[in-house]
């Protein structure tokens, strides 16, 4: 179907009211399966690893060979200052009556005191199904709150205390997320069209592709192996609403552009489509590819969340290329009220300039000193990267929230009263028939403290031994005990020693996202450059655009790591870095690609210099309302209670506003005035004289 008859579909006098109809009956449909995407949430793929990891090899031979290990562990943490009184033992031992009824064989190991008497820590799993362990979770932890004696600190933590804790943060969390970057929208909105009735419409169409794209991933999840977890989740319903308003605010700058030439609206959707189409359609497919790039990385976090997103982006196309226009159509002019567009039959330059006064001043600044211009900003980012060095990469686990819930309250006081490997002990899963030589092997590698006995399987095929580390098991040292570890227990003849455990599950998990970071982000460039090849028909215009969006994600980290840092929260999830480059990759160049389509378009008839000027001063308020409305949605996530996804939040929105305000606005056009017709090379327009100026605007063009 060619462009022409496309973009009549939901413009046409009849067709729209078919399209209205089409979308009633399929929000209808898809609004139950929508509302049940969280039951199919698995939030384990949040810490998962890839199945060739040795620490999830190790964890699956010990859930096999061990069927209670899999189970969540409660770990009850009493701890007083100055020593344990006969009435916090009377407290102990009344709660570790209680917590059999929860306990796997309804027994509980006799309690393990520290070495200077003022902690004791009673451990057990948890019986029954996922569903019962999370409950009884719950109960323990109530029980051991209630009733404390005056001075003597508790807490819940090792696995059970984890679950219990994510259920207590995200709590009514996905609500609230959707009311605050909805609010924050919706002001931006009001303050870009100053009409009381206009901005409700980008947020309904956003809202519809909400739905529709929840409703695809959940079937996709039920047959399926793809998961979807909370970050992922929520990560969607950021870039349906960003996204959505961000294609939404470009339709209908462009629809009001339009009413100004044509005086039948249906006509102005039809050619306001027709012109916006190809660069909204590149922008989803920018983004799309990018997110489908992710099905490279080997994390489960990182490679869930590229078809997820991915779902997103292209319902949240569909509905802006569809219903939108089908709604805006329908409501006629009055929608823009107070200030709606005058059809007017002799629409000049100066009127394009009256209409957008500020960005013509900029235009008229860039086209008098381009090459101080990009320079200048060249430098302004260069300097922004400093930043980065208050970055570091590998969160502990015991800052993964915001917050300080009962789970690292209790890690937090283990620390304070027990050696610091006792946290968490490297696991080594053996043949059992090579237990003392894997025991011996172990005990000589420097930095491992202690090794208990080792536990046989049901089957007596296989041992499994704790090897306590003698330093924090969060540290770099720990990791490279752990690698020392791992070398000495390999070695054992016969052995098919594993070693799994937090600090091995934190060394595997550093390596898989080196190397996903090390495949997935020349992909996501080289999938960008294509798609912008494709789009703009040259070679030149594209890798400055690469270019550009890579010199704004290195400011971006510089400029988040300075908050992250004045926020407490420098250390970043380990594969972060790979997703915020890929968001503001693929959503950065979004902005230059309205820029600069709008360019070509104009190139062809005024020049590459009035062309490129033009197409400044009529996208800039438009793209640069969409990039307040992008950055205001990612800010959104800092609501949350976890820090990855604070961290998601800062750096992409400071990404998406240097794109905008630095890159988009200055660095981009100063350059291709600089190039002239070069930047289009090799394409046609590369070899076309320069046009003169439009006498009628010479404000547009410096």
């Amino acid at each position: 179907m060619s462009m022409h008859r496309l973009a009549r579909l939901p413009s046409g006098r009849r067709t729209k009211f078919a399209m209205l109809a089409l979308w009633v009956i399929l929000v209808s449909a898809l609004t139950p399966l929508a509302l049940k995407l969280t039951d199919v949430q698995d939030n384990a793929a949040l810490s998962a690893l890839p199945d060739t990891a040795e620490a999830h090899r190790a964890a699956e031979r010990v859930k096999a060979a061990f069927p209670t290990s899999d189970a969540l562990v409660a770990v009850a943490v009493y701890a007083r200052d100055t020593g344990l009184t006969a009435a916090d033992e009377a407290k102990v031992a009344a709660d570790r009556s209680a917590f059999a009824r929860y306990a796997a064989d309804g027994a509980v190991a006799e309690p393990e005191r520290s070495a200077d008497g003022k902690a004791v820590l009673v451990v057990f799993p948890l019986a029954g199904t996922a569903e019962e362990q999370s409950a009884a979770g719950v109960k323990v932890k109530e029980l051991l709150a209630a009733r404390a004696p005056d001075g003597l600190r508790t807490a819940l933590t090792g696995t059970a205390g984890g679950d219990a804790d994510l259920a207590d943060a995200f709590a009514g969390m996905d609500v609230t997320l959707l009311l605050v970057t909805v609010a924050a929208v919706a002001l931006l909105l009001l303050l870009t069209y100053r009409s009381p009735v206009l901005w409700l419409i980008p947020l309904l169409t956003a809202g519809v592709a909400s739905q529709v794209a929840s409703a695809t991933v959940y079937l996709i999840v039920r047959h399926t192996s793809l998961t979807v977890d909370l970050q992922s989740q929520n990560i969607m319903t950021i870039l349906v609403v960003g996204v959505g308003v961000d294609y939404a605010l470009l339709l209908i700058a462009r629809y009001r552009e339009e009413l100004r030439r044509h005086e039948d609206r249906h006509a102005a959707m039809a050619v306001a489509l027709r012109r916006s189409l190809p660069a909204i359609s590149a922008s989803a497919a920018t983004v799309t590819i990018g997110l489908l790039c992710l099905l490279a990385a080997r994390l489960p976090a990182t490679h869930g969340l590229g078809p997820v997103g991915a779902i997103a982006v292209v319902a949240t196309l569909v509905s802006t290329m569809t219903l939108l226009p089908a709604v805006l159509v329908l409501c006629g002019r009055w929608v823009f009220w107070p200030f709606v567009p005058r059809f007017s039959a002799q629409l000049t330059g100066h009127d394009v300039a009256r209409d957008h006064g500020v960005w013509a001043r900029v235009a008229a600044f860039v086209g008098r000193w381009p090459r101080a211009i990009w320079i200048g900003t060249a430098l302004v980012l260069a300097g922004l990267t400093a930043g980065i060095g208050s970055l570091g990469v590998g969160l502990p686990g015991n800052e993964t929230y915001t917050k300080e819930y009962g789970s690292v309250t209790g890690q937090r006081l283990i620390e304070q009263h027990y050696p610091g490997g006792v946290v968490a002990p490297a696991v080594v899963v053996a043949a059992a028939g090579s237990a003392d030589q894997v025991a011996a092997a172990a005990r000589s590698v420097p930095g491992v403290a202690e090794v208990g006995a080792a536990q046989p399987s049901a089957d007596r095929r296989w041992v499994r031994m704790e090897a306590v580390l003698a330093v924090d098991p969060a540290g770099q040292r720990a990791l490279d005990i752990v690698e020392r570890l791992r070398g000495a227990v390999h070695a054992v003849p016969g052995a098919a020693a594993l070693v799994g455990g937090d600090t091995a599950y934190e060394l595997d998990n550093r390596v898989t996202t080196d190397r996903d970071n090390v495949v997935v982000m020349p992909l996501i460039l080289a999938a960008v450059l294509v798609v912008l090849v494709l789009l703009l028909r040259s070679l030149v215009a594209p890798l400055l655009l690469l270019v550009s969006v890579v010199v704004s994600y290195a400011a971006a980290l510089g400029a988040a790591g300075l908050i992250l840092d004045a926020i407490g929260h420098p250390d970043l999830w380990s594969p972060l870095p790979l997703q915020t480059f890929l968001f503001i990759t693929a959503l950065g160049v979004d902005y230059t690609i309205f820029l600069m389509t709008r360019a070509r378009e104009e190139s062809a008839e005024r020049g590459t210099r009035a062309g490129v000027l033009h197409a400044l001063t009529v996208t800039g308020g438009v793209i640069t309302s969409a990039g307040a409305v992008l950055a205001a949605t990612f800010t959104a996530l800092t609501v949350l209670p976890l820090t990855p996804s604070v961290q998601t939040g800062v750096i992409v929105a400071a990404g998406v506003l240097i794109d905008t305000f630095l890159v988009r606005s200055l660095l981009i056009p100063a350059l291709s005035v600089h190039l002239g017709r070069f930047t289009w090379w090799p394409g046609r327009l590369a070899r076309r004289p320069a046009a003169a100026p439009e006498p009628a605007a010479p404000a547009l063009v410096g």
